[in-house]
């Protein structure tokens, strides 16, 4: 099953709370390469993509909740 599956059978809150603590692991991240201790640069882009999935799935929810309203 990819990311975006996975996503997209979580809830609204479920995906909210995910969405909380990816921006708080890209924090993480670029404190880390800020001080030369990131183990593993590639998972910045893992971070920043799957940011990227939930809040595109959450205004796809948005506007379809929009149009059936």
């Amino acid at each position: 099953m990819s990311k975006t599956e996975d996503f997209r059978v979580k809830t609204d809150d479920q995906l909210a709370t995910q969405l909380g603590e990816l921006k708080r692991e890209q924090f993480n991240l670029r404190f880390q390469g800020a001080t030369g201790q990131l183990e593993k640069p590639a998972r910045i882009r893992e971070v920043r993509r799957d940011i990227a999935r939930i809040k595109t799935l959450q205004s796809e929810r948005a506007n379809a909740a929009k149009q059936s309203a």
